[in-house]
């Protein structure tokens, strides 16, 4: 996918619920992916926590479902200027993930990398708190796999390029590693509320 500064999309529509430079996309969910989508079933599916905790862990579809289920409604916000009202999402709070390996002191950041290979990076205290999600489900069905099913990471207060399709799993870090886009000159954090599309932003 190639995204550039100057991506134009719909005109800015003064709406109070929309970070600045985004327009509503109402019923649309377009499709945006640095990779081919590739063909994962749920019984291929894992996801892993490492890095600095005290117990590393894999699990697999079956063991990830097997935790309390959480969801998030609300909006998400990409990067090229699309905003989406009213999603609701399905599947288990990341707080319930990390409670089992226990983060060291130490780590500060993540990096989420997908079945693909893709990765982007993110402050640890972004995706703790109630604030992330591995979600499976998306208006009560199962995760389309151009929108990242079976499973994806979401992080809905952040650009959307920070919720990667596809969750493989996080490696906790001391430092902050830049992942696909943040090493193309996208910004390291992302706040759709302060407009951090590039580094510099």
């Amino acid at each position: 996918m190639n995204i550039t500064r100057g991506f134009a999309g719909r005109p800015r529509v003064d709406d109070p619920g929309l970070p600045p430079g985004q327009y509503d996309a109402g019923d649309e969910w377009p499709v945006l992916s640095a990779e081919v989508t590739p063909d994962l079933a749920p019984a291929d599916w894992t996801f892993r926590v490492d890095g600095l905790v005290a117990e590393p862990r894999t699990w697999d579809w079956e063991q990830a479902h097997a935790l309390p289920d959480s969801a998030y409604e609300g909006a998400i916000h990409c990067v090229t200027g699309w905003s989406k009202f009213g999603v609701r999402f399905g599947g288990v709070c990341l707080d319930a993930f990390l409670d089992v390996v226990r983060p060291q002191d130490s780590a500060t950041h993540v990096v989420a990398y997908a079945h693909t290979g893709y990765t982007t990076s993110l402050p640890l205290a972004d995706v703790v708190g109630g604030r992330a999600w591995i979600a499976w489900e998306y208006d009560g069905r199962p995760l389309p796999p151009e929108h990242g099913g079976p499973a994806r990471l979401l992080v809905p207060h952040l650009y959307f390029w920070k919720s990667p399709k596809w969750i493989a799993g996080l490696r906790l870090l001391d430092h902050d590693e830049p992942g696909f886009w943040e090493g193309n000159g996208y910004h390291a954090r992302g706040n759709p509320w302060e407009e951090q599309r590039y580094s510099g932003d």
